[in-house]
């Protein structure tokens, strides 16, 4: 690369009251062939404080422009934009919509993976081959407990390495580890075998579902973003439907019983014994291929996730995040399907550039030194920050975001929607539905595996009322709604277990589960996602998801832990806990959750009594400035120079221009 003049670059400065001043440091910057500068230039401003029009009768809208939500007060320039929604946005660009479809077969993996469990585990022959684990209600919640809690490592370990080898290539290697676990699994005859194998694929999965969502977002048009987060969640309800009827099917390969079909349990009140109730020469006729065949079919979306994505494009905020500007730039016209001299598309990745500089400038603010003077030169990273591990950098922005009282707000109530999520009972549902089918009256294991398939068809249809709701009644209402729903089907769910009702009171338990069904896929389900990247701002986003993520698979791992033995044990009392808490649900979302939608994070500012959005926002507004700034000066030394220059000669200084839009964070990364 060659080297050209030397170009100002923005540092920021804090005064004592508070208002910000702008200091300039001189920084090398290098050639880059790309678009005209004038394009360039321009787009920052355009792609950072515009605003997009609202449909008509919904003025007060907010609409996403560079990842923030835009209000008239601090919106500069602005440019009024067409408002385009997800069918006209995925319509002109189906690019986009396929790489995010393509990708979202990780979700389905986890939802596959979630469900075909809960049948794999009633069934005779799976008995046969695994008795501890069938006969033991605690040696089954660790079976089904072993795949979460490695979920939940997985989910921590991925950030690092996402952002270390890429977010695509973090997907392959997840892909690689589900095919190992997988196979582990359907070729087990051993306990440590089947253990050892869940436990990979959880760790796999667990990968997946905190790389999937980063990666559609990064690769998606603001407008749709919202849409693809409900995207995943029909992508893991598509798994567990397909998962249950799987399952369904398989359990009739070689007959659905061990013994001779009219051979009587030992045991008529306990049911299936996999010790006693055998063949007369101890062996099991229903064949290994019932439970090994649903294990194994996951098999075949991992091998088509991980090939496909050798052909998907980068991420390309994770390439300007690694100083790849020129692959970043080429990257992102690709996904858009625009040349990369594209206006709309120069601005969407000013806009990117703009906001992975101010994270880097946040880094260099806190961690650049034990002081906290200022100001910090956005040039090359200093040596107190080169100096720390990438380790010590995440964990120092851990602590720092528990420590401060707005910010540890907003992660207690991302927690805490997740904590309800899973104590309200619905993955205790998911894993052991089966079981609970049979309490309710559904004789042998295919009557409740049918009743399961019912529930997977139920969970997935109501996953579309989220869909056309989120955005027009808001989350605190769905949330509400949702909580009194699933508290009044789960008490008299506990009502018809308790009395050991069955016919036509066993029928009415049934329906009270699907009713369940209904109200959480339509409110808590999704929106246990959805309101975490609402209320976090930028600066501190991705750490505080990771963290809400992670206690997601934390209280998943300890409902499938003790929720066998509760059933056992405590039939009906086990639905009456569960009911408690979606009572409580119901009241942190009436007191404690904030509305977010038509909401921008400067609103959410008010709500936790801190200023970070806003400040962000006006940091963007100063690195803009002074990049537009340093861009017309540019400008008029090239136009200059290109009247005494020969064409070759005018490309070349054509080129260390444009290159003083790209360097703005390379240094920091290099």
């Amino acid at each position: 690369m060659s080297n050209s003049a030397d170009t100002p670059l923005l540092s920021i400065d804090e005064n004592a009251s508070g208002k910000q001043s702008q200091h300039l440091t001189n920084s090398t910057t290098s050639t880059h062939p790309l678009s005209p500068v004038s394009t360039v230039a321009s787009a920052f401003s355009a792609a950072i404080f515009s605003t997009a029009s609202a449909p008509e009768g919904d003025d007060d809208r907010e609409v996403l422009v560079g990842g923030y939500p835009q209000t008239d007060e601090y919106s500069r320039d602005a440019t009024t934009l067409p408002h385009k929604g997800f069918i006209t946005v995925a319509t002109e660009n189906p690019f986009v919509l396929g790489v995010a479809l393509f990708s979202s077969i990780g979700g389905l993996l986890f939802g596959y993976d979630q469900g075909v469990v809960s049948g794999v585990i009633t069934m005779e022959s799976f008995a046969y081959t695994f008795p501890e684990i069938y006969s033991d209600p605690d040696f089954k919640g660790w079976f089904v407990s072993a795949f979460l809690l490695t979920a939940w490592a997985g989910s921590l370990v991925n950030g690092p390495i996402a952002d270390r080898i890429g977010r695509k290539h973090s997907m392959i290697l997840a892909v690689a580890v589900f095919l190992v676990g997988s196979s582990m699994q359907a070729a087990a005859s051993s306990v440590p075998v089947i253990f050892c194998g869940r436990s990979i694929a959880g760790l796999s999965v667990g990968m997946l579902t905190m790389v999937v969502p980063l990666y559609m977002a990064e690769i998606s048009p603001s407008e749709i973003r919202g849409g693809l987060v409900v995207l995943q969640q029909l992508s893991i309800t598509l798994g567990i439907l397909l998962a249950f009827w799987i399952d369904y099917i398989t359990n009739y390969i070689g007959g659905t019983r061990c013994a001779p079909a009219d051979q009587p349990y030992a045991d008529p009140s306990v049911g299936f014994n996999p010790y006693v109730d055998l063949t007369p020469d101890g062996t099991c006729l229903q064949s290994s291929l019932s439970w090994r065949l649903p294990l194994a079919i996951q098999i075949l979306p991992a091998i088509v996730l991980g090939f496909g994505m050798l052909a998907m494009p980068y991420s390309p905020r994770w390439l300007l995040m690694r100083g790849r500007d020129d692959e970043a730039s080429h990257a992102l016209a690709r996904i858009r399907r625009t040349p990369i001299a594209d206006e709309g598309t120069q601005q969407e990745f000013a806009s990117i550039r703009a906001e992975v500089m101010l994270v880097r400038l946040q880094r260099e603010e806190k961690y650049a030194s034990s002081t906290t003077s200022l100001p910090l030169s956005i040039s090359s990273g200093s040596p107190a920050v080169q100096k720390k591990s990438p380790l010590m950098l995440d964990l120092l922005e851990y602590r720092d975001l528990l420590r401060h009282r707005a910010s540890f707000k907003r992660v207690f109530i991302g927690s805490a929607v997740m904590f309800f999520q899973q104590f309200m009972g619905c993955n205790a549902i998911i894993y052991y539905a089966p079981t609970i089918f049979a309490q309710l009256g559904m004789d042998g294991s295919t009557a409740s595996l049918l009743a399961t398939g019912v529930y997977g068809i139920v969970n997935f249809l109501s996953t579309l009322i989220a869909l056309a709701l989120i955005d027009r009644v808001g989350r605190r209402v769905l949330l509400i709604s949702g909580a009194i729903g699933t508290f009044v089907s789960l008490l008299v769910v506990a009502a018809v277990v308790g009395v050991h009702a069955t016919g036509v009171v066993g029928w009415i338990g049934v329906a009270a589960i699907y009713f369940y069904d209904v109200n959480f896929a339509y409110s808590w389900a999704p929106i246990g996602w959805v309101l975490p990247s609402e209320i976090f701002p930028l600066g501190i986003r991705a750490k505080a998801v990771s963290i809400t993520t992670s206690s997601a698979w934390m209280n998943n791992f300890v409902i499938g832990l003790v929720s066998p033995a509760m059933l056992q044990k405590y039939p009906w009392q086990t639905y009456v806990f569960f009911a408690v808490f979606c009572a409580l649900a119901c009241g942190f979302a009436i007191f404690v959750v904030p509305e977010t939608r038509r909401r921008s994070l400067e609103d959410m500012d008010a709500v936790f009594g801190d200023h970070q959005a806003v400040n962000d926002k006006r940091r963007l507004q100063m690195i803009v400035d002074s990049l537009q700034h340093d861009m017309q000066n540019e400008q008029e030394r090239y136009s200059v120079v290109r009247s005494e220059s020969s064409p070759a000669q005018s490309f070349a200084v054509s080129s260390d221009s444009v290159e003083l839009v790209h360097r703005g964070t390379s240094s920091f990364t290099q």
